[in-house]
């Protein structure tokens, strides 16, 4: 299907362009196609522009190439690595047990406490590895409850309510760049077009309180409304989470090394900012710190006893768990969409969308939010990214409207699927064990799809205008 749309777009060439547009744009539907029905791994779909650009004269291959070079690329990397070594040292499973712990074990209390573990895991691992981790934790839970409680309604919601907040709560972490590839693909857009950074702090400062309002609304409606339960404190529950901590032991010494070459990696980017204006010897960004937290994770010894050779935090055969398909994505979108850009087609597109859309900011974040919603429950929430960043840049632009109010909405929605499977990776995970059924996840998902639409709408408007500098 790919291939046959393709050529013929090119071939009838429906926007008139001139011929090596007209190439680009015929590219561009062959990934668009192959992104949205998987026909190929999404990372070789990325690659395409390193292929066929080169191939057919539109673009040398060094230009194409400097895009999967991108500062952006490293950023994300640096917080993978980051990530591997919180999981491989199980830091990520003290974490998630000790703020289970300090909630409670009633129903309710449980569930809370799985959504804030979760979503604060999620804001520094990806969503998948998060979602993965929780998983069993929460199953073994859902079977006490179940085991000393015989009331089926209420260990039905019970279930539901659990399930849906892991997925959920992994997918509403939004409130730090690489919370989601997303959050990571937008910026670098925005970096590669307009040469400006949205800063680490500035974004963790604006969607923390995004990311907590919707935990708790999640929450909120998740037993209040939609599964409410009535179990009470469950000794079984809470011996349960004591033993799992037990088995981890006291906080070892790896432990408490990777935690803190973490605290240092985000104090640097909190901070980055003043020290760069207290000193000038050294130039922090978000990259470079991101890149120094990895390399130190290689160069500090764990601290384990017991070994002739000293063992490393990190080693490299550690690596195998680096997410390299999302680093080749975000390359291969930030080449495809700098390409459409010079050939004037996202112009074009643009600024035609422009002339159909009302001059109302509340309305046109609205109906930007709601279709990257609706759209990322059959697409890649990354590949949506890829592709409507540009077009909503250039709408904006259009319209005399900061691209960032269009953006950033388009950005947090793309993480927000709640109603199928295929939405995100979390909502495929508590879907594939057959725990959920097909028509509770519809529905459930769009309730919380409307919130989600809702709520970021709202929040953009009303903040984005007041605390983002963006100069057109």
């Amino acid at each position: 299907m790919g291939i046959l749309l393709s050529m013929a777009c090119f071939i009838s060439n429906p926007f008139e362009v001139t011929y090596k547009a007209n190439q680009v744009l015929a590219i561009a539907i062959l990934m668009i196609i192959w992104w949205i029905f998987e026909a190929i791994p999404m990372s070789m779909v990325a690659l395409l522009p390193l292929l066929l650009f080169p191939l057919l004269n539109i673009i040398p291959l060094k230009e194409i190439a400097y895009h999967y070079a991108d500062p952006i690329v490293f950023l994300f990397m640096g917080g993978f690595f980051i990530a591997i070594a919180i999981e491989k040292w199980n830091l990520h499973k003290r974490i998630a047990l000790s703020i289970i712990g300090i909630t409670g074990t009633n129903g309710n209390s449980i569930i809370l406490g799985f959504i804030m573990a979760t979503g604060a895991l999620s804001l520094w691992l990806s969503n998948t590895a998060t979602t993965m981790m929780m998983f069993p934790v929460a199953l073994s839970v859902i079977q006490l409850v179940k085991t000393h409680n015989k009331d089926e309604k209420s260990t039905s919601n019970f279930s539901l309510s659990l399930l849906f907040s892991i997925a959920y709560a992994s997918n509403f972490a939004v409130g730090t760049i690489i919370a989601t590839p997303p959050n990571v693909a937008y910026v670098g857009y925005i970096k590669d077009r307009f040469g400006y950074t949205i800063n680490f702090v500035d974004w963790l400062l604006l969607f923390m309180p995004l990311t907590l309002l919707l935990l708790l609304l999640l929450y909120w409606f998740i037993v209040k409304i939609l599964y409410p339960n009535n179990i009470k404190h469950s000794k079984e529950a809470t011996i349960a989470i004591k033993t799992a901590q037990k088995d981890l032991g006291s906080i070892s010494v790896p432990e408490k090394r990777v935690l803190l070459l973490f605290a240092i990696t985000v104090f640097l980017w909190i901070t980055k900012d003043f020290l760069n204006k207290a000193q000038d010897y050294l130039l922090l960004d978000d990259t470079n710190i991101s890149m120094l937290g990895a390399l130190l994770l290689f160069l500090v010894p764990s601290g384990n006893k017991g070994r002739r050779f000293p063992e490393r935090l990190m080693a490299w055969p550690d690596a195998r768990h680096m997410a390299w398909d999302i680093l080749l994505l975000i390359g291969g979108g930030i080449a495809l969409a700098n390409t459409l850009e010079t050939s004037q087609l996202i112009h074009q597109f643009g600024f035609g969308l422009a002339d159909y859309t009302s001059n109302n900011l509340f309305i046109i974040i609205l109906m930007v939010t709601a279709i990257t919603v609706f759209l990322s429950e059959i697409m890649s929430n990354i590949a949506i990214v890829l592709i409507l960043s540009p077009i909503v840049t250039t709408m904006a632009l259009a319209l005399n409207i900061n691209p960032l109010f269009l953006g950033i909405p388009m950005t947090l929605g793309a993480s927000c699927a709640c109603m199928l499977p295929m939405g995100t990776p979390p909502n495929a995970i508590i879907f594939a064990k057959g725990h959920i059924k097909i028509e509770h996840m519809i529905v459930t998902g769009l309730f919380f799809n409307i919130i989600c639409i809702l709520l970021i709408t709202v929040f953009c408007w009303f903040f984005l205008p007041k605390v983002m500098d963006f100069p057109l």
